[in-house]
């Protein structure tokens, strides 16, 4: 058996305590992580954001329902990945589900291994959306020990303006720019054009820059 993944957890909602302990069973029997709630509401108020994994959720329940939970995700800056499980599911329920962001739409009686598929893929998912947030932060730590110049020398240059153009605009010289685009790149870590250009695009710093 593989070792036992600490850092991500399977959300589990369901006001079923059979259904609950029979999905906490498989997948641990997987070596997953799992956390099980009654409702939403209990899930939201014990949530910590710094958390990722992946919700499995019931779309009818008492209260506020799978569908209307969904819904409230963002309210509570819960961006992890949704399966939504029902017995009484319908093709509009799937619909709104899907519609909504939830990766998958699940019926009851559902096979083990296909339960266990989703949720796996739906943890790679997750696992992809921190390295890509871990990315994007650390290319922000390093804007943000540029200077004010080094930044508007940044945003010049991906907009592909020349080194004398870009100083002409900012009213200095061009070995001072020159100096400044040196000092730039190697704050942000980057050897090429193409790879500061990404990294302008990461930080939202210029838009319509995509096809340089």
């Amino acid at each position: 058996m593989t070792s036992k993944n600490n850092a991500q957890t399977v959300f589990v909602i369901d006001d079923d305590m059979d259904v609950r302990d029979s999905l906490k069973w498989l997948l641990e029997s997987v070596s997953l992580n799992v956390k099980t709630y009654e409702n939403a509401l209990d899930f939201f108020e014990a949530f910590d954001t710094s958390a990722s994994g992946c919700i499995v959720m019931d779309v009818r329940m008492p209260g506020l329902s799978g569908i209307n939970a969904q819904k409230k995700l963002s309210e509570y800056n819960i961006e992890l990945p949704v399966i939504m499980i029902s017995a009484h599911g319908n093709v509009d329920m799937a619909v709104t589900a899907l519609t909504q962001g939830a990766i998958t739409f699940i019926e009851k009686p559902f096979d083990d291994q296909l339960l266990i598929d989703h949720v796996h893929s739906a943890l790679e998912r997750d696992r992809d959306r921190f390295v890509h947030r871990r990315s994007k932060s650390r290319i922000r730590d390093c804007y943000d020990r540029l200077t004010r110049r080094e930044r508007q020398v940044l945003e010049l240059i991906v907009k592909g303006l020349s080194n004398q153009e870009a100083a002409d605009e900012l009213g200095i010289n061009r070995k001072t720019v020159e100096g400044h685009r040196a000092n730039m790149t190697a704050k942000m870590k980057v050897d090429s054009f193409a790879e500061l250009v990404q990294v302008a695009i990461a930080l939202g710093l210029v838009q319509g820059i995509a096809s340089l």
